[in-house]
């Protein structure tokens, strides 16, 4: 059973489409996979996630991880009454990316009525955890029912 709010509606498509002309497409990253419990997104590894030093900078990791979780966590909620904002985000380095692509998968560790808590695991290419991060969501009433 999907997590998910109206999952046979969702396409991958208009989960990018969405992120048109925003920075998510500005570094490139797409959305490539979503399952009952999770989302994936794919982020290359060329010179606009890279730092100095030619590896994946730190704040790119976090780029993606907040584009996935964020996704996710509006991906659960009714969009015409409720909005999930990003409340904190936490991120451990753990091993460097210098080529490819990088992979973000959120699962959430708990979806609650005003708070969800989503894990975002970055792989490289190799399957290898280059970064893990904790997102933790608010999810507010929209005004007027979005009306």
């Amino acid at each position: 059973m999907s997590i998910f709010f109206q999952k046979e509606q969702i396409s991958l498509e208009a989960i990018t489409l969405r992120n048109k002309n925003t920075l998510c497409e500005w570094i490139g990253i797409e959305f490539v996979e979503l399952g009952d419990d999770y989302l994936m997104a794919s982020m290359p590894v060329d010179h606009r996630t890279i730092q100095p030093l030619g590896v994946v900078n730190g704040g790119a990791f976090c780029v993606l991880a907040e584009t996935v979780g964020s996704m996710a966590a509006n991906l659960c909620v009714d969009r015409s009454k409720y909005v999930a904002l990003g409340l904190d985000i936490n991120a451990n380095h753990l091993k460097s990316a210098s080529k490819g692509k990088v992979y973000g998968t959120a699962k959430p560790f708990h979806i609650g009525k005003s708070t969800q808590v989503w894990e975002i695991r970055i792989t490289n290419e190799d399957n290898q955890l280059c970064c893990i991060s904790r997102l933790t969501m608010a999810v507010v009433p929209i005004p007027n029912g979005g009306k």
